[in-house]
């Protein structure tokens, strides 16, 4: 039933280890490398959904005041006329407020398939499986990396987080508490893939909030010159 599944373990394995044999090539084998270079593939080959996903979120905290007011508008009175509204706006500003979940779908069988083939990783060499402090990266209870995890989920959600919202808040603080907590209980190669992609994923999602910025000053911009005239 699940021989599908495990087709992706099998090929996450065969990649991990095409990966290190790559840095053996290069005379720096290492198979912590490896994963750093898999997981850069991989937000490489996600960046067109998460180049979406980032700039509806970008977009939704910049509207979440204009949010705000039609739902004090009219709560309580015209639920229907609320979101007709509320979509109405995201509409206007090219906002999909589910952009976010499509990355998310796509990386959970990755990331579980990833567990899968580094609980048990068949390493061609178990002395190149340590990297930097971890003495190897099918252990787990790695605290620095749990640390890491927990800091760049919150660097990278703190780019998006509209702090006046209460949930969005509050999920800012709690998320990477989660995260780190995952990262501790898994393999080390999972919780660096984890930091790896956090790391690659905010510096993505800055140029995006730069672009964007611009973007929407330059829209600004060119309507205040047509309102002048």
């Amino acid at each position: 039933m699940f021989g599908w599944f495990d087709s992706i373990v099998n090929g996450m394995t065969a990649l991990m280890n095409w990966l290190y044999g790559f840095t053996n090539t290069l005379g720096l084998p290492s198979y912590g490398l490896a994963i750093i270079l898999l997981t850069i593939l991989i937000k490489t080959a996600l960046y067109p959904l998460s180049k979406k996903q980032m700039h509806s979120m970008v977009m939704m905290q910049k509207i979440a005041p204009e949010v705000k007011a039609i739902q004090e508008k009219y709560k309580g009175k015209d639920p229907q006329k609320m979101q007709q509204k509320i979509m109405e706006l995201y509409k206007e500003n090219n906002v999909n407020p589910m952009a976010g979940c499509l990355p998310l779908l796509v990386q959970m069988p990755i990331l579980i398939a990833l567990y899968r083939a580094l609980y048990a990783f068949p390493f061609k060499n178990p002395d190149h499986a340590n990297f930097l402090w971890v003495s190897s990266l099918s252990n787990t209870g790695d605290i620095a990396l749990a640390l890491l995890a927990a800091i760049t989920t919150y660097l990278q959600s703190k780019l998006t987080t509209n702090t006046q919202d209460q949930t969005q808040k509050t999920m800012l603080y709690t998320m990477p508490l989660f995260i780190g907590w995952i990262a501790y209980t898994v393999p080390a190669g999972l919780a660096l893939y984890w930091v790896v992609f956090n790391t690659v994923g905010a510096i993505q999602q800055w140029f995006i909030n730069k672009q964007t910025l611009q973007l929407k000053e330059g829209v600004t911009g060119v309507e205040g010159s047509r309102k002048s005239r």
